[in-house]
């Protein structure tokens, strides 16, 4: 494979892992940005959030959701063409069906919620027309 179609390729995983961060940092900062709501803090201190019991089983969930785009900052870099196309597809739509999910409570959490929601689509459709740079070069050779 010659350096332009690795520098292509590279380049295709260093936008994904990009957008994985992206929307962790917005995440993150709608996570945190929470906390400083009145009666956040009290309501979880209590074991008990918007009526729903705080579990182990729960937490566990909810970490197991939280990795998925955690694990995708570095599984961009990391695999192949293909499997990389396919995970960045699959982790984005299922990130995106909980965002949906989730809804929001109240004007900032709208917004965080809108930007993630574009991070997520934007990462679903760079994965979905992101072209295999190998199988390029071989018919770009075949031509000529």
């Amino acid at each position: 494979m010659n350096l332009q179609k690795q520098v292509l390729a590279m380049e295709m995983k260093a936008k994904l892992s990009t957008l994985w961060m992206f929307y962790l940092f917005n995440t993150i900062f709608r996570d945190i940005h929470e906390f400083i709501e009145p009666g956040f803090i009290e309501q979880v201190m209590t074991g008990t959030f918007n009526g729903t019991q705080i579990t182990e089983q729960l937490l566990l969930f909810g970490g197991f959701v939280a990795e998925v785009p955690i694990s995708m900052v570095l599984l961009s870099r990391l695999l192949p063409y293909g499997t990389n196309r396919w995970a960045n597809i699959i982790a984005a739509v299922i990130t995106l069906a909980f965002e949906i999910n989730n809804g929001t409570t109240d004007l900032d959490d709208t917004f965080h919620m809108v930007i993630e929601m574009a991070a997520l689509s934007f990462i679903i459709w760079s994965a979905w027309r992101w072209r295999n740079p190998i199988s390029q070069s071989y018919s770009t050779a075949q031509k000529a």
